[in-house]
């Protein structure tokens, strides 16, 4: 592995078509020589974070839903928050809250995934040379971003040929 990929975004590009992550923003948290494990930014649900995980409720960023963090383990909830206190995710500002401790009154809007993104040793590598992803750089504000149209932002706020590639329509067909 050259250089690790923790802390930067997945774009997927048109060629990605898989319908887990056709159009996602996936941040990565952990890519390193065993794997990769990352959040789609971009996939809320209706669910209410009150009725996943108790307490959290009040302190979930707005709309104050779950949102799908990938198509591996559901049962598995990771909050990210801005501020100091945390785990890191690679993103300066940007940490892993721990769930399992009662929110305190000094916590920050939390964003609530149901479930992660993962990739073994290589396979990430393997996908982003073939063309299915653009890595690009976060920002501590991704994640509370809106989902709908995140995909476009992302990809506007970027130099060269991924600005133009944010207007790519969803149905080539119908151009």
């Amino acid at each position: 592995m050259e250089q690790s990929l923790s802390g930067q975004l997945l774009v997927a590009t048109p060629l990605l078509i898989d319908p887990n992550f056709w159009r996602s923003v996936v941040l990565i948290l952990q890519h390193d020589d065993e794997g990769s494990l990352g959040l789609i930014l971009n996939r809320p649900t209706m669910e209410r974070v009150e009725s996943h995980i108790p307490g959290w409720g009040r302190f979930a960023a707005q709309p104050g839903t779950v949102h799908v963090g990938g198509p591996v383990d559901p049962r598995v909830a990771i909050g990210l928050a801005t501020g100091p206190a945390g785990a890191p995710t690679g993103v300066p500002g940007l940490t892993i809250v721990d769930l399992e401790q009662e929110p305190g009154e000094g916590t920050s809007a939390v964003r609530i995934y149901s479930g992660y993104s993962g990739w073994g040793a290589g396979q990430l590598e393997a996908e982003v040379e073939e063309g299915s992803w653009y890595v690009v750089p976060a920002s501590p504000d991704d994640p509370f971003d809106r989902p709908d149209g995140q995909w476009s932002r992302v990809l506007r706020r970027q130099q060269g040929h991924l600005a133009l590639v944010s207007t790519f329509p969803d149905d080539v067909s119908s151009n």
